[in-house]
């Protein structure tokens, strides 16, 4: 069962058109398309064959917080999802990745442990700025700043100085600045700590405008050093006309969003129920809809997860404080189905695909990933866009089971994942492991 040689289905996704098609692959490569069904190719009928999703935004935690996650649980994970590539924060590792140093600790780190591809960011943080360029020459995909306070002691936040200094290094290295746009301020800390259970009350305690003056910020920044600048987990509505009018001015932005922000809402989430937090948070089902909307108009550019898992003491379940819960959601086997299940309503499945592969790839300049074509990597997903499939905890394959996602019913479900031409997923089970491979800019 370890290698396909030929797939066939009546929609495969070749030239941004769902079509009947027969995929050769040998040596991990995709060797040759034929539109018409070959006689020795495994038929897959109506299931989708299509690049495999790309998770441009995960917290893998290893090494140093590998009781939250790991490289091993997490590639398991992304496999089962229909994701064949992800790329890890430098946070919530510890050390953070913040040195060359660090980077080679969590190379270590993962070694024998890659079943799907893998690549890395760098983080800069208050004092590590002669490091950003040497972190640039080591293969990493992009630069990660937060604007607010991350969570974790080890990664503070930055301001308009470090930036100033490091985006003419990352421009000339053509390498992006990942964003966490959120500018805090102490006004709002009352509402939460005076009622810790509330989802309102934690709403209300990073209102929209944290996201829109940071946004702001980034759009003065990339202007002045026309560096890649990447906006990561918009939730804001109220954002979106200014990446429009950014991107209107051809500035070199960006922008993701989460499947928790369009498939989750503020009015469902109950008192206590502290899975749900995450920064920036859930907002209403009316902001989560112009969300959606706003990929008519390619405003946000992909979907990520941003996967951040943690045990359940860390997330405050028994008290249900979201004062004190880590903020995080744990949604990496979720990422194609949530997406899906969210955006069905609003978008055809050929505008929804290439948020998951073409676009994500791009932005990272994976060239050999993304779409099927003959050269391009083996790297494919099978799924079932219709077929509906209710979320257990003995299918998750996260290190913890604690997910917002736990008992939904979600639409598109994955019967097979493909990393370099080797099956690593196929109904329910991880086939062969070991499959991925590093992904390093060029």
């Amino acid at each position: 069962m370890q290698h396909w040689n030929k797939l066939y289905s009546r929609r495969c996704w070749i030239n941004n058109q769902l079509i009947p098609a027969t995929i050769t692959i040998e040596q991990g490569k995709i060797a040759g398309i034929r539109f018409a069904k070959e006689d020795d190719a495994i038929d897959f009928g109506n299931a989708v064959i299509m690049p495999g999703c790309i998770d441009a935004h995960v917290h893998i935690n290893e090494p140093g917080r590998t009781e939250w996650e790991g490289f091993e649980s997490a590639t398991m994970a992304a496999a089962a999802a229909g994701i064949t590539s992800i790329v890890d924060m430098p946070l919530n590792s510890s050390p953070v990745t913040s040195s060359v140093e660090a980077l080679q600790a969590k190379i270590n780190a993962a070694a024998g442990k890659l079943n799907v591809n893998v690549g890395l960011y760098g983080g800069v943080l208050p004092g590590n700025e002669t490091l950003i360029e040497e972190l640039c020459k080591s293969g990493i995909l992009g630069i990660k700043a937060f604007l607010t306070h991350s969570g974790i002691e080890e990664f503070p936040n930055v301001g308009k100085k470090e930036l100033d200094t490091i985006m003419p290094v990352l421009k000339k290295f053509d390498i992006p600045l990942l964003v966490h746009c959120e500018l805090s301020d102490d006004e709002h800390k009352d509402v939460l700590h005076n009622h810790p259970s509330s989802y309102k009350a934690y709403l209300n305690s990073r209102p929209d405008e944290w996201e829109l003056n940071a946004i702001n910020l980034m759009v003065e920044l990339c202007a002045r050093h026309q560096c890649k600048t990447h906006i990561v987990h918009v939730s804001s509505a109220k954002s979106l006309g200014i990446i429009e009018k950014a991107k209107a001015a051809n500035l070199s932005i960006t922008a993701e969003t989460c499947p928790h922000y369009i498939y989750f809402m503020a009015e469902e989430i109950e008192e206590g129920e502290t899975l749900f937090k995450c920064a920036p948070p859930i907002r209403s089902k009316e902001n989560n809809a112009l969300l959606k909307s706003s990929f008519k108009n390619a405003v946000l550019n992909f979907i990520t997860s941003d996967h951040s898992p943690a045990p359940a003491n860390l997330k405050e379940i028994k008290l249900g404080s979201f004062e004190k819960a880590w903020g995080g959601i744990a949604g990496l086997q979720f990422l194609l189905s949530a997406t899906y299940t969210a955006l069905a309503d609003t978008l055809p499945l050929e505008k929804i695909i290439p948020l998951l592969t073409a676009n994500p790839a791009s932005f990272l300049g994976l060239e050999k990933k993304g779409k099927l074509a003959s050269g391009m990597d083996a790297d494919i997903v099978i799924w079932q866009p219709e077929v509906s499939f209710e979320v257990e905890k003995e299918n998750i394959l996260h290190k913890h089971k604690l997910t917002p996602y736990l008992g939904r019913l979600l639409y598109g479900k994955v019967i097979a994942t493909m990393v370099n031409g080797i099956v690593v997923y196929y109904e329910n089970n991880i086939l062969n492991k070991n499959a991925g491979t590093w992904l390093t800019k060029k």
